[in-house]
């Protein structure tokens, strides 16, 4: 495969394409970390699978984190790149993982305003609510050995910016999801921000979304991300998901 960068606005925008098949559509990937942490080789890892296995090019944009950047601006940024990405490749999904699904989605549901459903945005151990008030939190919170509610509450307040922390921009999950496209959800038990992907998912289906999803018991935040076994399988059902809709006629 290739890899392209172009800078836009000071910031970074990686492009992978595959050079072994002719690539069809693109996908858009918002990189997780809190908010705070730069891209790390699993994005990497699992942007160049997409790519090679979806026959699909992928965009990563890096955008500013806290401090420096706040929620509706990335927001904007990534939804005018789904839209360039729309008009030179084709059919564009969008995908993420953690901070990166809040991301995601925020977009995707600030493109459906805009009139550009997608035909499928992936989720992966998605923050979708950044007040942590999910009551089912505090139970889920002893079995996750890597994210903690106190340090998440921290990042939200100085992610959110200027707006409200139930702003859709912020936290989507407070968002209307009628008219949205497709999603692909995958979650596991031992995360916090589990509980919340219940809520995204029923939120959704009531809104008349079609919504894929996979829970796995034992399953860590991020874990499709992870090099174990459910972790390929989790990476499989993405690659799945996107290719079958880029490639569709």
């Amino acid at each position: 495969m290739r890899i392209d960068v172009r800078t836009d606005g000071g910031r970074p925008i990686y492009t992978i394409t595959p050079t072994l098949s002719s690539p069809v559509g693109s996908v858009v990937y918002a990189h997780g970390g809190g908010w705070v942490n730069e891209i790390a080789l699993q994005h990497w890892q699992l942007a160049a699978q997409i790519a090679a296995e979806s026959a699909t090019v992928v965009s990563l944009p890096i955008s500013p984190l806290v401090p420096f950047g706040t929620a509706a601006e990335v927001t904007e940024r990534v939804a005018a790149l789904v839209v360039e990405n729309r008009e030179r490749y084709g059919p564009t999904c969008l995908a993420g993982d953690s901070a990166g699904g809040q991301i995601g989605l925020s977009t995707a549901l600030a493109l459906r305003d805009d009139g550009i459903a997608l035909p499928v945005t992936v989720l992966i151990s998605p923050a979708v609510d950044l007040s942590w008030s999910n009551p089912r939190i505090p139970e889920v919170q002893p079995t996750d050995p890597w994210l903690g509610v106190p340090g998440g509450q921290v990042l939200s307040d100085l992610w959110r910016g200027d707006r409200e922390l139930t702003d859709p921009v912020v936290s989507p999950l407070f968002g209307d999801f009628a008219g949205l496209g497709p999603l692909t959800v995958l979650t596991g038990t031992r995360d916090v921000l589990n509980p919340d992907a219940h809520l995204l998912v029923a939120k959704a289906r009531a809104a008349g979304v079609e919504v894929a999803f996979t829970e796995i018991a034992g399953q860590l935040h991020v874990y499709p991300l992870l090099p174990t076994r459910e972790g390929a399988r989790a990476r499989r059902v993405i690659v799945a998901a996107l290719r079958e809709v880029v490639r569709r006629p």
